[in-house]
Parts: structure tokens; C-alpha cells; sequence
């Protein structure tokens, strides 16, 4: 294990401090660069610049294949079999065009623009913690950062990447924003995505009702089922988000559809709720259910290893004064995958912050270098 004790710590917060204007205008570059998550054309952009920059600050590039999207990107920095792993996302929930409504504006310390907060600063944190980590002597080991295109809708193109380099890795960091107040995050909700479609019989409403088998009537009984799932005081809810279905009002509904979100506290979970989703079976024998969808992001629970990297963390912190409180949300990151695999993750690391996928969206510039001296640290003292 490479000691990152108090001076050490110290160090790299002066460091962090030193080079921080160099971070904001990144950021700031970064944000420029908009990188819708359903835009192939503007996250090639961005993903290219990116590469540029980290391979600028001296760390080892490659582009992993996006599987049919976006290439995600791969850096790395310092040698040896040991790596502590840090993963975020460029892309964003925000189209091309949203800087000339949401233009990027210091305000009070916090930089607003869509994407700063979530998560474009995080992703330069990481890069200020590489140019601190590069002004010090080598640690014996490597660290690696993966930055992939496809966060905002699922990570279905960069799960396998992910869950990679977790395997090869003694810890992972998240770049992800920190809680309200700069806390991190040691546990989240995992999140499963359920589509049930009712197929039933269409027949005039007002003549001859009973010919009909209401596909939305159905439907809305199977919604009282479903929401008999919920468990609020344990964290496990169901939220149906999107209903459709029908013609017209004089017309029986033929076909419907709801679109299900739930979230889960705990990977026993995962089961059991799939379970009773699976066999949800129609009030009327006439209309027949389908159901698509499952759980596509296991929880990350707070396991011993997560809590020994948190414990760590915050020792660091209270080395230059700081204080690193933790917290809970439900929330999915990309550290739903790597702590499922049984790997220290500790999330939420990067800026201080608000409004993610809000008109407000904003970073606490005060909280970049600390952050940064603080993944440095981390990245340095191996768990």
C-alpha cells in the first residue's frame, strides 16, 4: 500500500490549488463541447477532444469500441500490475443547442452550463488529480480512467468495458457529483426498466361493450398489483411513468402499454421483484399480457469493502480539514456495476454541486481542487 499521509495530502491540495484556473477553463472547454447522449456526430467531437487533452497531460490513450455508438476512452497513467480504476461519463441528457439557453456563466463561485455538474467537471477533476499525481514520484502502480459515451441511457454499449477493467482493478472512483454538501455516495439503488403491453378487443363502448376486452382497464388494475411491491421503508419503489394506450373514448382499448420504473435497495431484491413482475397474469382472461424489461442496474450496496474505502477517504479529508460526509441515492451511476462485482467503490467524488438535468445546473468551483486532491490521494494509496 502507497501511503498518502497528511503531508502528502497536503501537498497535493497546494498542488490541486495551484493548477485549478487550469482546470476551470477545461471545464469549461468541456462544456463547449456538447455531447448529447443520442448524437453520435457530437460525442465523436467531444470523446476526440478529450483524448487530445488527456494525452496532452502525458497519460496513455486508446478508444474502446463503442459497439455501434461512440467510441468511449481509455487512459491511463503510471506502471505495475495494480490499478485503481476511474470511471464517469461524457455524455449528457442535454441536445445540441442548449448552451444558447442555458449559456455558460460564472455566478457567486458556481459555473452554470448543461453538463458541468453532471458530469463534465468530474471528468477534469480526475484529469487536475492526473497532473498532481504526475508531479510526484511514481507509486508502483497504474492508474486508469474510463470514460464512456453511453451513462445517460443505460450503459448497455459500455457495461462490458466497465466491468473489464473493475475485475483488473483494487479499487474504483467514481467522478460522479457529490451529494448536496460534498458528501460521496456508498450506496445507490439499483434501477429495473419493465414495458407491459395488454392486448385485449376493441368494440363500441356505448352499443356493445361486452364484445370489447379494454386493454386500459386491464392495465390500470395491473398498476394496483404492481404498486403492492412497494417496500418505502426499506427504499424499494415502483413508479409507472409513461401509460398509453386506446383510440378514442367511444372505443373499447384494444392495446395499451406502461412503462415501469423500480428501484431497488438490495440485490435480493432483483429476484423476487422480477419474479412477481413476470408472473403478473389478466383480470380478464381475454387480454393477454406482455412483459420486456428487467433489472439493468444492480444496487450498489455498502458493503465492508466500501465502507473501508470510504473510511479511508475520509481520513484523508480530515487531514487537511475537511470534512467527507456519506450518503445514500437512489440514483443509478456506472458504480452500480463495479461494487456488484465485489470491487471498493467509493462514488459521488466529484464537484460539489446542483441542478443535475436541471435549467440551473451548476458547479461549486470552491470544491474542484480539494475533490482532485482527494482522488490523487486515493488513487495513490492503494486499499
Amino acid at each position: 500500500m502507497m501511503n498518502a499521509g497528511p503531508a502528502a495530502m497536503h501537498a497535493m491540495l497546494a498542488a490541486a490549488e495551484a493548477h485549478l484556473d487550469w482546470a476551470i477553463g477545461l471545464i469549461e472547454q468541456l462544456v463547449r463541447l456538447e455531447s448529447p447522449s443520442t448524437d453520435r456526430g457530437a460525442l465523436d467531437r467531444c470523446g476526440r477532444s478529450l483524448a487530445s487533452l488527456l494525452t496532452a497531460l502525458g497519460l496513455r490513450v486508446t478508444a474502446v469500441d463503442g459497439a455501434g455508438g461512440a467510441d468511449h476512452i481509455r487512459a491511463e497513467l503510471g506502471q505495475g500490475t495494480d490499478q485503481v480504476l476511474v470511471v464517469g461519463h461524457f455524455d449528457t441528457v442535454w441536445p445540441v443547442g442548449q448552451l444558447e439557453r442555458m449559456p455558460l456563466r460564472h455566478d457567486g463561485g458556481f459555473l452554470y452550463g448543461p453538463g458541468a455538474y453532471d458530469m463534465k467537471a468530474g471528468i477534469v477533476t480526475a484529469m487536475l488529480a492526473a497532473r498532481v499525481l504526475g508531479g510526484m514520484p511514481a507509486s508502483g502502480h497504474r492508474l486508469v480512467m474510463l470514460w464512456t459515451s453511453d451513462e445517460e441511457v443505460g450503459s448497455g454499449r459500455s457495461r462490458a468495458a466497465i466491468e473489464h477493467e473493475a475485475r483488473r482493478s483494487r479499487a474504483v472512483l467514481v467522478l460522479e457529483p457529490a451529494l448536496a454538501g460534498g458528501g460521496v455516495k456508498t450506496a445507490r439503488k439499483g434501477v429495473g426498466e419493465y414495458t407491459i403491453t395488454a392486448r385485449g378487443a376493441a368494440a363500441h363502448a356505448g352499443v356493445e361493450p361486452e364484445r370489447g376486452a379494454s386493454a386500459v382497464h386491464e392495465l390500470a388494475w395491473q398498476v394496483t398489483r404492481l404498486l403492492q411491491l412497494e417496500d418505502r421503508a426499506r427504499g424499494l419503489t415502483v413508479n409507472v411513468g409513461r401509460f398509453t394506450g386506446g383510440t378514442r373514448p367511444n372505443v373499447v382499448a384494444a392495446e395499451a402499454a406502461i412503462e415501469v420504473d423500480v428501484r431497488i435497495p438490495a440485490i435480493s431484491d432483483a429476484d423476487r421483484v422480477a419474479a412477481a413482475i413476470a408472473s403478473l397474469t389478466p383480470r380478464d382472461p381475454r387480454v393477454q399480457l406482455t412483459v420486456a424489461g428487467g433489472v439493468n442496474r444492480p444496487p450498489m450496496e455498502r458493503t465492508a469493502g466500501v465502507e473501508a474505502l470510504y473510511q479511508r477517504a475520509r481520513r484523508l479529508a480530515a487531514s487537511v480539514g475537511r470534512d467527507l460526509p456519506e450518503g445514500a441515492t437512489g440514483g443509478a451511476s456506472d458504480g452500480n456495476f463495479t461494487a456488484a462485482l465485489g470491487v471498493p467503490t467509493l462514488d459521488g467524488l466529484g464537484p460539489d454541486g446542483a441542478g443535475a438535468h436541471a435549467l440551473d445546473e451548476r458547479i461549486d468551483l470552491h470544491t474542484v481542487a480539494f475533490r482532485a486532491a482527494l482522488v490523487a490521494a486515493l488513487a495513490r494509496e492503494l486499499p
